[in-house]
């Protein structure tokens, strides 16, 4: 069953700390994110082998497998968008719709051994394209299809608020 999708604006975590998870793109520098996605991958694992894994905690929230299948994917939108920035004057990004592919890939019903592996490669590869980022080309923009502008290190504080998010949203309670 799909869940409502969400239609926050969440670029205002580049403005404010983030008053769930607590991430505060304030205190981070861009050269902060490759070992932020490391340390956020590294922790994937053990959700994924939690029992309950799939079981959604209420009808309008995604189960733990589902937050996970979504990160791997995040890892890989953004790899591709940090491409782009790298390579083309003001890209403007692709529209990804999160919600749609999650009931088109079927996360909640993807093997979670697999997702695991598939989010821990999708980190180190982000990692390292981040990591490999010249010094001049922090500031190069790119463009999201709703017209939010972000330069290559506003980009990386955005997205990794994305995996913070969701491991903090599977915690265990």
């Amino acid at each position: 069953m799909p869940i409502t999708p969400d239609t926050k604006n969440w670029t205002w975590v580049l403005e404010a700390p983030c008053p769930d998870c607590g991430y505060d793109a304030s205190t981070i520098t861009a050269g902060d994110v490759p070992a932020m996605i490391r340390t956020n991958a590294a922790a994937w694992p053990a959700v994924l082998q939690r029992t309950d894994v799939a079981v959604r905690p209420d009808d309008s929230t995604w189960s733990p497998l589902e937050y996970a299948a979504h990160v791997r994917d995040v890892f890989r939108i953004f790899d591709t968008r940090l491409a782009l920035m790298l390579e083309e004057d003001e890209p403007e990004f692709e529209n990804w719709d999160q919600d749609a592919t999650a009931v088109a890939e079927r996360y909640g019903e993807q093997d979670p051994t697999r997702v695991s592996v598939e989010l821990t490669d999708a980190a180190s590869v982000l990692a390292t394209a981040f990591e490999a980022v010249p010094t001049d080309a922090w500031q190069r923009r790119g463009l999201r299809g709703d017209g939010a502008a972000f330069t290559t290190e506003t980009l990386a504080k955005y997205f990794i608020h994305d995996p913070v998010h969701h491991l903090w949203d599977v915690r265990e309670r």
